[in-house]
């Protein structure tokens, strides 16, 4: 039995559902906006998660980045997302999962000609233990302290991918003491309200 087909929801330009698309097809040059998330994971002593793309994957592959991104399912609440993928890509079980930017958006171009364009809700969590990565995921990982990989990232002296870059600039300075963002701030394809409402 084949396994079933991974869908990413479509966005319009004011994040409600337009429809959806196999994941498999839909990075390329033109890549379409569609609904993703970034988690940043922290273990019990305060340290990220940093994690390498698979060097394999045709998005971006080999970058280092973020803990974790996907992309909810159709009608999948997307905290829900953010756990179950984290367990898929991990092997970690995630706790405290927090939104902390609900109207991240970004488009990036990698060195292949591939397009991400997304928009990107972002959220902090914990978790105790290594993680034990899918090698189709995950290249390496590594536990670092936050505040110099901060530095580090936004001083330009470590390379990450463009949305994690950007990502952290957004961030507050301890994302882990951050007063959790408002769900209706999300896109409306998530159950947000428009910016004009």
């Amino acid at each position: 039995m084949s396994a079933p087909v991974e869908e990413v929801v479509l966005l319009a330009e004011d994040g409600s559902a337009i429809g959806t698309a196999p994941k498999s097809e839909v990075h390329g040059t033109g890549t379409p906006l569609h609904l993703a998330f970034s988690v940043y994971v922290f273990d019990d002593d305060g340290r990220f998660l940093l994690t390498q793309r698979a060097v394999d994957k045709p998005t971006f592959g080999g970058v280092w980045t973020n803990s974790c991104c996907g992309h909810p399912a159709p009608g999948e609440p997307i905290a829900e997302a953010v756990v179950r993928r984290t367990a898929q890509e991990l092997g970690l079980e995630l706790r405290d999962v927090t939104l902390l930017l609900p109207r991240f958006r970004y488009r990036a171009v990698g060195d292949n000609g591939t397009v991400e364009n997304e928009m990107c809700p972002v959220f902090v969590a914990s978790a105790s233990g290594d993680p034990s990565p899918d090698a189709a995921e995950v290249e390496a990982w590594g536990w670092v302290d936050w505040a110099s990989f901060r530095d580090d990232v936004l001083s330009g002296r470590r390379e990450v991918s463009h949305w994690c870059r950007e990502q952290v600039r957004a961030l507050p300075g301890d994302p882990r003491a951050a007063v959790p963002a408002d769900p209706d701030d999300l896109p409306r394809a998530l159950g947000g309200r428009a910016d004009d409402e």
